[in-house]
């Protein structure tokens, strides 16, 4: 019977495009994730390249499956109305201008939304994960920058120009708070203290180090921290959230950092704040994007519906 159930219920398609690689996979209308894959990015193909992966991911999709809709989270800053790339670093060119929305509904038929893949993050947590049950979320990425989500009862918070919350660039003394703070820093942080090249570190090799008395690698991880800690105190006293999220690749050394990072925000954020605001890291790992995507696209699908109805009740 259940087997049966879960037969009868709507998938999506939804697909997380990152810098490296795509993840993708089939979402039941209950949120459980069916299937997952993923195939190399290619970003250095550019926008055309990466779109034309969607597509082919889209069309195995709709042949295996019956597909309601497909979701994406992508890198880049996102026209979520338009389903649009607005701007995209240099390291995928010719992203600008991808029109994911039209281009996917045109050709298959079936609705399309697209959302920042930290916002997607950020909802999933909120939705099913490490913020679930609060009001207001902090969403951060640690990776080769520093990626943020504000969750403010269930929408995005996106600001006057659809930019909040781009954190990476909050300034600090020395530099913005990425490139102080980012993971990307340690291996070049350790790589130049100890005269070394810097690929023979990696974030694994140097946490590694670290749990082995490696005094070099544990000042680096201990520098990373309290600037993260300091980021965290600025936007908690702008936003005041009750949880922060920690999510991307280096957030796995869970058990290594969060104490550190702990102890860091407590040495920056006032008694009064701190104690209102809780700590945590993601909960979904891989499947924070797709998962995220999904959410928007029954969000974006929500309101359509409601505003068909109160359309249809005005007249």
């Amino acid at each position: 019977m259940k087997d049966r159930q879960k037969a009868d219920m709507k998938k999506y398609v939804s697909i997380d495009i990152g810098g490296t690689a795509i993840k993708y996979g089939v979402i039941c209308e209950d949120g459980k994730i069916l299937s997952r894959s993923l195939v190399e990015t290619q970003a250095d193909k550019g926008g055309a390249g990466i779109l034309g992966k969607v597509e082919r991911i889209v069309e195995e999709a709709c042949q295996q499956e019956g597909i309601c809709g497909i979701c994406i989270s992508t890198a880049g800053v996102v026209d979520t109305k338009q389903g649009k790339i607005l701007y995209s670093s240099p390291l995928i060119p010719d992203y600008a201008g991808t029109e994911y929305k039209k281009i996917l509904e045109n050709r298959f038929q079936i609705p399309c939304e697209v959302e920042n893949d930290v916002n997607c993050a950020g909802l999933a947590e909120y939705y099913s994960g490490a913020a679930a049950g609060s009001r207001i979320s902090l969403m951060l990425t640690v990776g080769t920058g520093i990626g943020g989500s504000i969750v403010i009862d269930g929408e995005v918070f996106r600001g006057a120009s659809g930019s909040a919350c781009e954190v990476g660039y909050i300034v600090m003394r020395g530099g913005d708070f990425q490139t102080l703070g980012a993971a990307s820093v340690l291996t070049k942080k350790v790589a130049g203290w100890k005269k070394e090249a810097e690929e023979r570190w990696d974030g694994h090799h140097v946490f590694e180090a670290a749990k082995e008395g490696d005094e070099i690698c544990i000042r680096a991880i201990e520098e990373m921290a309290d600037v993260l800690g300091q980021g965290i105190a600025n936007i908690c006293y702008v936003l005041d959230p009750e949880i922060v999220v920690l999510g991307g690749g280096i957030m796995a050394q869970q058990d290594f950092l969060k104490g550190r990072i702990g102890r860091a925000v407590a040495k920056y954020l006032i008694p009064g704040m701190a104690c209102h605001m809780r700590l945590a890291f993601a909960k979904h790992g891989n499947d924070a994007g797709m998962l995220g995507a999904f959410y928007h696209f029954q969000k974006c699908r929500l309101k359509k519906s409601d505003a068909m109805v109160h359309g249809s009740e005005m007249r």
